[in-house]
């Protein structure tokens, strides 16, 4: 047995599951769960009626570097919304698909870590929780830096070590970020290149939630974008992840892609060839509608954005809350315990958050996630009114 599995700490979600154990919430009231970042709302038909239409497809095998059309709409997609060089991107060398974000940020540690150095995985903290069991079982150490209040939710990386960045093979970064919603700029993105190239690591961009943002006239920058910018259009060393599960409301569909520097590229598709994950061909054709479209990604964004005024209304005189500049979660400081409070919440409102300090670790001293929550305003727009109508009555209450 891979003695790195002794080493993966429960999943956060199983700690909520024991922390909520022999409470009894109100039976009349409905549970309204905003702790898992699932959306709700309606798949679009473009991509549902194209699941159907080729569900033939399911009687061949699949290639695992996807069809030319689907990888000449993520490269068409990319150059659109990043204002990339139209000649900078490549179907055949810069792009793979892949089933979901979350199981394509896990396989790159595996093909990336070299276990033969000491080798370091930089992440921001809270995090992702697969971050850190990639590095774990790819034989790697996580290193962890805070994202707090008073450097706008973003890591201080100018404080990292030269001895820590020479120890990085990978940096994981997430914009927007998960749980914050914190957006990295570009002059950020651009310095984090530079150190890349001065120590010998890979950047490794989650933007999962690139598509989900407060203002709609003025998108979170992207790594390859910053990379443009400062004319390396060979994009080397960065690589982002990118994903249909939030921006289109498919998290079942799983299907996203990879893109970046062609030769990091290159090995990850030898390593997902041995891998075993290729996408199924109706999957390949509603992903190709997808991406295609953007109509159906505004409406998106202007339910959230409706969702975010209302609660952040009612919650505004009992809580220190506002409106994150992407994705669809509210990081709540409370005036107390972050668990005690979510226990306390669901015995009380039925109402179901995430305790902050499960998606952090102790680090410098802290653990940047306590006597905090997040809540996902995934649930329909009544229900999280509900909700944050139940949490001030909560708070009102203690």
């Amino acid at each position: 047995m891979n003695p790195d599995l002794n080493k993966l700490q429960p999943y956060p979600f199983e700690k909520l599951a024991e922390l909520k154990a022999g409470c009894q919430p109100p039976t009349e009231l409905e549970h309204i769960a905003l702790s898992i970042g699932e959306p709700k709302h309606a798949t679009p038909e473009i991509i549902s009626n194209e699941l159907i239409k080729h569900i033939d497809g399911l009687t061949r095998y699949p290639v695992t570097r996807g069809s030319d059309e689907l990888r000449q709409t993520i490269v068409d997609w990319l150059i659109k919304r990043f204002a990339l060089n139209a000649d900078s991107l490549d179907k055949n060398q810069h792009v793979i698909p892949v089933n979901g974000t979350r199981e394509a940020l896990f396989a790159f540690a595996q093909c990336i870590v070299d276990r033969q150095r000491d080798a370091h995985v930089l992440m921001p903290n809270p995090f992702y929780q697969i971050y850190e069991g990639a590095t774990l079982l790819a034989g790697a150490t996580p290193v962890f830096l805070n994202t707090l209040a008073e450097h706008d939710f973003i890591p201080d990386f100018k404080q990292v070590t030269d001895k820590t960045w020479d120890q990085c093979q990978i940096l994981y970064i997430c914009s927007p970020g998960n749980p914050t919603g914190a957006v990295i700029d570009i002059p950020t993105l651009q310095m984090l290149i530079t150190l890349a190239d001065k120590h010998d690591f890979i950047i490794a961009s989650d933007e999962c939630y690139s598509e989900l943002y407060a203002n709609e006239n003025n998108p979170p920058a992207g790594l390859l974008q910053a990379a443009a910018l400062m004319g390396r259009h060979d994009y080397s060393r960065c690589v982002v992840f990118h994903s249909l599960s939030k921006r289109s409301n498919a998290p079942g569909l799983r299907s996203g892609f990879v893109a970046g520097d062609s030769s990091i590229i290159k090995q990850f598709l030898l390593y997902r060839t041995y891998h075993g994950c290729a996408m199924s061909p109706p999957t390949q054709m509603a992903s190709i509608q997808a991406w295609k479209d953007e109509s159906h990604v505004v409406e998106n964004r202007k339910l959230y954005r409706e969702k975010f005024r209302a609660v952040i209304d009612i919650l505004t005189p009992v809580l220190d809350v506002e409106a994150p500049e992407g994705a669809f979660y509210l990081w709540v400081k409370t005036s107390g315990s972050d668990t005690e409070f979510a226990r306390g919440l669901f015995q009380q409102q039925n109402v179901t958050v995430l305790p902050g300090s499960y998606l952090s670790r102790q680090a410098g001293g802290i653990n940047p996630g306590e006597n905090r929550i997040r809540m996902a305003l995934v649930a329909s727009l009544d229900e999280c009114i509900e909700a944050a109508t139940r949490i001030q009555r909560y708070i009102l209450s203690l």
